[in-house]
């Protein structure tokens, strides 16, 4: 493997969306090749529990637990242990916990020292400024995320989770050492079908505008090939870092 490719398949992870171990691993096993990273949510973690966790070991892959922790600091301190101890590469957790929340999470992944990085979740991909509203939240989108992300910074947290429309500006407010996980991406085919993605982009677009790791599911997972899906989108995230190089 060249290490261009190499470098593209780190920057792909693969959202597990399945329901069983089973049905995680046939997906797995058919996108090994292409993709760097998998990512365990909540169905199949409260499925099958850390069990999913060894998949991503056995087929060579990084694993993305994600969670989305928001709990009282203690009650948080603790899982990011736990997490730590069954040597997962990420750990998502919503920088909205506030600021001692943050810090014991972002203290307690360095006293563990396995590597854990740990990705503060801004706003949801699912979420619009109507919705925003709803919840008492008056910034736009793009306002939130970027004022959540200098939070979580600033006790310590390496990592963000952003839609594409805020990359570029996490990337500059933050700096070129700062974590950049973009969910919600869409291959240019179907960016007409967002599901319930509300704001999207293409694996070019997150790249060029400075994302460190794109989160991809849907479009691979419901693709007629996903090992093709898979490989085309790591052929896209390969041109687009050559690119901006």
């Amino acid at each position: 493997m060249s290490e261009a490719r190499h470098a593209a398949r780190a920057k792909l992870a693969y959202a597990l969306d399945f329901p069983s171990f089973a049905q995680a691993e046939q997906g797995a096993e058919r996108v090994a090749d292409a993709v760097g990273v998998l990512k365990v949510g909540l169905e199949l973690f409260v499925s099958e529990g850390p069990r999913a966790i060894e998949l991503g070991k056995r087929l060579g892959c990084e694993v993305f637990l994600d969670l989305k922790l928001h709990d009282i600091p203690e009650t948080v301190e603790r899982a990011v242990a736990a997490a730590a101890a069954h040597g997962v590469g990420y750990l998502t957790l919503h920088a909205a916990g506030g600021p001692k929340m943050l810090a014991a999470a972002a203290r307690r992944a360095a006293l563990e020292n396995t590597g854990l990085k740990l990705l503060a979740i801004t706003v949801l991909t699912s979420l619009d400024a109507a919705d925003l509203r709803a919840i008492g939240v008056a910034a736009d989108p793009s306002e939130q995320a970027l004022r959540l992300a200098q939070l979580a910074h600033a006790q310590g947290i390496p990592g963000m989770v952003c839609s594409a429309v805020e990359v570029a500006a996490l990337r500059s407010a933050l700096g070129p050492d700062v974590v950049l996980v973009t969910p919600g991406i869409r291959p240019q085919a179907s960016t007409d079908s967002a599901d319930d993605q509300k704001r999207t982009g293409t694996p070019t677009s997150a790249i060029r505008a400075g994302s460190s790791l794109l989160v991809v599911g849907r479009p691979i997972r419901d693709a007629s090939d996903p090992a093709a899906a898979a490989r085309a989108i790591s052929d896209e995230i390969e041109r687009a870092s050559s690119a901006v190089a």
